[in-house]
């Protein structure tokens, strides 16, 4: 089953097109990584699912929900973790949990204990009390996984979720992630630049450059397409070697889209 369909998608910002007619479809209950350089459309192609943008062309369907004409019901389909910190350091783990639950109405005697089962999950139960602001970045990373999980949602969105986290905090994000997958049939639309990430985790892989879908398929079938060792060697293989640069300035695009996100999570 489709949980995500994208048909024919484009956007527009004036006469840039910064997606070009693209098509992809995620299966319910897998882990899809959408990859490219950057500029390549990712971010924008997210924005697009997760309500943020319109799309100039084409339609979306995210568990059954167009993100247009139905902006709320696709918004309580999907959690997200933006690859800028998006927690409130001066509140406790468990008040932004707790806030998180307030914005989405999920009643107190359904979030109580689910934020102690995400929590538990994550290992910062017994940190529940502690502000935010003394965490590492990876239990920052961590708590912010278990609050887009709060709601139930049937996809979970992780923008870059593991960058500048040792390889330790790394494994241990991803195993939480899979656990997730597995226990609660969770579908996981990852982007990431670690290449061996979406190698090792990924079922299936699209590849999008200047706009366009290059190419998509699990891991394997990319690395025997490109004839390579490694699915970085078969990315590199499709979109080349040269140095690119973002379109516009990457933490800009985040916090803006972050700021629309939950301003419209608040209405």
């Amino acid at each position: 089953m489709k949980i995500i369909d994208v048909k024919g998608v484009s956007k527009k910002f004036g006469n840039f097109e910064a997606v070009k007619n693209i098509s992809f479809a995620v299966e319910q209950g897998t882990i899809f990584a959408f990859l490219g350089p950057n500029g390549a459309g990712k971010t924008t192609t997210i924005k697009m699912l997760t309500t943020l943008l319109h799309p100039t062309d084409g339609s979306i369907s995210l568990n059954g929900f167009d993100p247009v004409h139905h902006p709320e019901q696709a918004r309580h389909s999907f959690g997200i973790v933006f690859q800028d910190p998006s927690l409130d350091t001066e509140l406790t783990a468990y008040e932004n949990m707790e806030f998180h639950a307030v914005l989405y109405g999920v009643k107190s005697d359904v979030y109580k204990p689910r934020i102690q089962e995400l929590m538990e999950l994550v290992d910062l139960w017994d940190r529940k009390d502690s502000l935010v602001k003394d965490f590492s970045g990876g239990m920052k990373r961590r708590l912010e996984i278990a609050r887009g999980l709060l709601h139930h949602p049937k996809v979970l969105f992780l923008d870059e979720p593991t960058l500048g986290l040792d390889p330790q905090t790394r494994n241990h994000i991803w195993g939480y992630i899979q656990n997730l997958n597995k226990k609660e049939g969770l579908t996981v639309f990852f982007t990431t630049h670690y290449m061996d990430e979406a190698d090792r985790v990924a079922n299936t892989v699209s590849i999008i450059d200047h706009g366009k879908i290059i190419s998509s398929g699990s891991p394997e079938e990319l690395k025997q397409k490109t004839n390579t060792k490694s699915l970085e060697e078969a990315f590199l293989a499709l979109t080349g070697n040269e140095v690119r640069h973002e379109e516009a300035s990457s933490k800009d695009s985040m916090r803006q889209a972050r700021r629309m996100w939950q301003g419209g999570n608040r209405r």
